[in-house]
């Protein structure tokens, strides 16, 4: 069932806020993904295929230490097909990110404190 207008209105209000009041929220849940790595996925499934001969080798001769060693490979490949791309996430268009023309000003690395006490104190400013 669609939403009506009314409805969007509010669900878009409500996605600008949180780009805008939690953008470390946002870029740590990855609300947006770019394009799968590629590269990584297809370097991944190579090293876990290549793993699996060595355990299916170090099966095969009978030595545990190259089945383990083969089982470690596999694992890591997989891993490695798995891991998100090292890209950031980026805000929507038309919605401003955590470094907006009003928040230049502030440093960076914002202690998690005096994050809580901005957003408290903004909400008792818009409830006077």
């Amino acid at each position: 069932m669609p939403l009506s207008e009314h409805e969007q209105r509010l669900l878009e209000e409500m996605e600008r806020s949180l780009y805008q009041n939690d953008a470390d929220f946002v870029a740590t849940v990855g609300a947006r993904r770019g394009r799968p790595a590629y590269r990584s996925i297809v370097l991944g499934i190579l090293v876990a295929v290549v793993g699996i001969g060595v355990l299916i080798t170090g099966v095969f001769i009978q030595v545990p230490i190259v089945g383990i060693v083969g089982f470690i490979v596999m694992f890591a490949g997989v891993l490695l097909a798995i891991a998100p791309g090292k890209r950031p996430a980026a805000a929507p268009e038309g919605i401003d990110g955590p470094n907006a023309a009003g928040k230049q000003g502030k440093p960076a690395q914002a202690g998690f404190m005096n994050k809580l006490n901005d957003r408290w104190d903004k909400r008792q400013d818009g409830q006077s």
